[in-house]
C-alpha cells in the first residue's frame, strides 16, 4: 500500500483506530484509541494511560494497528493494517503536553491527566484492510 495514502486516511478524524498487543504470556489485548497520530511514513505516536495496552508494550514492543475509514457497506469501507514497534515510551516532553492539550479541549482534565506517556512507533509494514488470500 501507498503510505502516504495510509498516513492521509490515518490522520483524519473520522475513522476508527484499533490497537491490538501481546505480553509476554501470549495474552493479547484490542482496544480502541483516538489518539495514535501517523507524523511520516515511517512513524507513528500517540498518547497513554497506564493501562493494560501500556503493560503490554513494555514486555513486548510489537504490535498491529487497525485504521478503518467507514463507507455505507462494508464493502466500501476503506482501511490499513499497520504493524508496529516501540521505538520510545516518552513520559515528558513536547509531544505529550500536545496530546495532553488536545485531550483536554476535547474531554476534560481527569482524561488528560490520565495520560502517563507518548509512544513513538517504527511502522514495519503495511497492508490492506482486506488483503485477497494469496
Amino acid at each position: 500500500m501507498d503510505r502516504k495514502q495510509v498516513m492521509k486516511m490515518f490522520n483524519k478524524e473520522a475513522r476508527i483506530g484499533i490497537l491490538a498487543t501481546a505480553n509476554n504470556d501470549k495474552d493479547v489485548n484490542a482496544a480502541v484509541f483516538g489518539s495514535p497520530k501517523m507524523i511520516d511514513e515511517d512513524t507513528v505516536i500517540m498518547a497513554i494511560g497506564d493501562n493494560r495496552t501500556a503493560h503490554y508494550l513494555k514486555e513486548n514492543p510489537k504490535a498491529s494497528f487497525i485504521v478503518v475509514e467507514p463507507g455505507d457497506a462494508p464493502a466500501t469501507w476503506k482501511g490499513a493494517r499497520l504493524y508496529l514497534e516501540v521505538e520510545a515510551f516518552e513520559g515528558y516532553g513536547e509531544v505529550l503536553d500536545s496530546f495532553r492539550a488536545n485531550i483536554r479541549k476535547v474531554a476534560g482534565d481527569k482524561s488528560a491527566n490520565a495520560i502517563k506517556a507518548a509512544i513513538r512507533f517504527k511502522v514495519t509494514d503495511v497492508r490492506p484492510l482486506i488483503a485477497p488470500s494469496a
